[in-house]
């Protein structure tokens, strides 16, 4: 208060000019004060270390906005990053209170994802009662703006002759898998906590690929398999794919735009998995498998895929869930996000080379890209 210290220590009254000045420099410190807090706002990550939440943090700490990362177990895709670390759990409420203690966004990853029909257990503690603590724990520590990641899966896919869009309900039926109903079930825990006041907003990508894919991903190691040929067959059907990068700047852009209560879907291209095996041919000069399989042939092998993960294990080549997923409708529209936030995909292509380049500098692909987009080795 050094104006009114100033002012009252005067033994004259100040002249209109010293009056002007003195408040016009009040005036600026006040708003360069809340430049500052605005510029110290935490932005808090949860599954910071997944392939989407990696990609995130590394964007909003370009931008220069300071984050705090919620980490349960493993953290390589955040080594050497200048962010915050908080050791917690999404199942456990109090870790995620203090965690999320005076930040003003939460984006909320964490995940369990499954391609079997058996894990609903699992799924329900980490990405149903996970969520609604995360719910629970902005509620209660007043974080101005939820962003919550849900999922394509969340979302009924028929009739397959009508595009999907915001509108299309939630998954509720069991014959649909455990994976896709919990997501489903997230979602309406965040309708809930929209209900009692939270400023909630979600997101539903397609399915991710791109770069710092570190554990990798289920469609990562099926890509990596395809670029250092060891695919014995490939399958009929496809899916729409969508650039992490591009997922993330539209996040950004709703957690920044969109109004309280806000769904946007985040999809990209639909592409068959003949056409990207001939892609990752083209790029890598890996000759791509001639064999490919209907999906009913496929769907027969499931118990043997199956078997042989149990004897190896490591996770199927694929499961019957994954073939339904390559079933889906293949019409995905992202014309809100569009519209609304100015999400535009790149295209597949350029995703393709660049996630391919990302795995060779990470020493998870042996086999030399070209570096070029459009350009085979």
């Amino acid at each position: 208060m050094p104006g009114i210290i100033f002012c009252l220590s005067r033994k004259t009254s100040p002249t209109p000019k010293e009056t002007f000045e003195r408040s016009e420099a009040l005036s600026w410190l006040y708003v360069v004060k809340l430049c500052y807090n605005w510029v110290q706002m935490t932005v808090v990550i949860t599954g910071a270390s997944g392939h989407i939440g990696s990609n995130l943090v590394r964007t909003l700490i370009d931008k220069g906005i300071p984050t705090r990362c919620l980490v349960h177990v493993n953290c390589q895709a955040l080594d050497e990053l200048d962010t915050g670390i908080a050791q917690g759990d999404i199942c456990d409420l109090d870790s995620l209170c203090r965690t999320f203690e005076g930040a003003d966004v939460v984006y909320h990853l964490a995940a369990c994802i499954s391609l079997s029909m058996n894990d609903w257990p699992a799924l329900e503690s980490i990405n149903v009662l996970g969520t609604r603590n995360v719910v629970e724990a902005c509620l209660r520590s007043g974080v101005r703006r939820l962003v919550h990641f849900s999922s394509i899966h969340a979302l009924v896919q028929e009739p397959m002759s009508i595009p999907v869009d915001e509108s299309r309900p939630l998954v509720e039926s069991r014959r649909y898998p455990p994976y896709d109903r919990s997501k489903a079930a997230a979602e309406i825990e965040v309708r809930r906590g929209v209900e009692r006041g939270l400023d909630a907003v979600i997101i539903n990508p397609t399915a991710i690929i791109g770069p710092y894919d570190y554990q990798p991903s289920y469609f990562g190691e099926a890509l990596l398999s395809l670029a250092q040929c060891k695919l014995p067959a490939l399958v009929t059907g496809g899916f729409d794919w969508v650039d992490v990068r591009d997922v993330v700047a539209g996040a950004i852009q709703a957690g920044e735009e969109a109004s309280a209560g806000a769904k946007y879907l985040l999809s990209g291209h639909w592409v068959s998995m003949r056409d990207i095996a001939a892609m990752v041919a083209e790029i890598t000069g890996v000759p791509a498998t001639r064999l490919v399989l209907p999906l009913w042939m496929a769907h027969i092998g499931v118990p043997f895929i199956r078997a042989a993960s149990r004897l190896n294990g490591r996770r199927p080549l694929y499961t019957g869930v994954s073939l339904r997923a390559l079933e889906s409708n293949r019409h995905i529209s992202h014309e809100r996000a569009t519209r609304e936030l100015g999400y535009q995909p790149r295209p597949f292509r350029e995703t393709l080379v660049d996630t391919l380049r990302w795995f060779q500098e990470n020493g998870q692909l042996v086999r030399p890209t070209s570096g070029k987009t459009g350009e085979p080795a």
